[in-house]
């Protein structure tokens, strides 16, 4: 598999030039350029969907100047993508739990195939050096942001909420059953 470096957000809407504010939503791009891939960033009144070409695109939120991400540590994110594969009813948010582990080299992206009709992504996590196939249930537009808020109450926090204790082994990190 090739990787690809992917250059960060501009803070700049790609169409208007205006600077995005802090807390301002904006949509981010993959069109290929060349050999690699180049980034756009659209602030939301310039979105009107993916541009042709578009590889890949995906909805955020410009973070506040002094706002810092503490994700929940790498070992808790494998365990809850573990514990969701036995949970049909969110395998949209295992999807997208899992390419938030691709972002964040948790995961590497081996392969992808189709199979009945769903795209499959192999993923190899050198972490527990185990091998992880995740079907691609892309959530609806209008649950993305419902996925967006749950991922960040459970992976992320300060400093003192994410450290992870003995008790820690016997507790579900992905929320109750439903």
């Amino acid at each position: 598999m090739i990787d690809f470096e992917i250059q960060r957000c501009t803070r700049h809407c790609a169409v208007t030039g205006r600077e995005l504010k802090p807390g301002e939503v904006f949509y981010s791009v993959l069109v290929p350029e060349g050999n690699s891939w180049k980034r756009l960033d659209y602030s939301a009144e310039s979105w009107h969907g993916p541009p042709e070409g578009c590889i890949a695109w995906w909805r955020t939120q410009m973070p506040a100047a002094e706002q810092k991400r503490h994700w929940a540590p790498s070992e808790v994110m494998v365990r809850c993508l573990e514990e969701l594969a036995e949970r049909p009813d969110r395998s949209d948010f295992r999807y997208v739990l899992a390419l938030l582990m691709i972002r964040r080299r948790i995961l590497r992206l081996e392969e992808t195939r189709r199979e009945n009709g769903t795209e499959i992504l192999r993923v190899y996590c050198p972490l527990t050096d185990a091998t992880y196939e995740i079907p691609a249930v892309v959530p609806p537009e209008e649950r993305l942001q419902e996925l967006e808020q749950e991922l960040l109450s459970l992976l992320e926090g300060d400093e003192h909420e994410l450290v992870v204790g003995p008790d820690s082994a016997h507790q579900s990190v992905c929320g109750p059953a439903s």
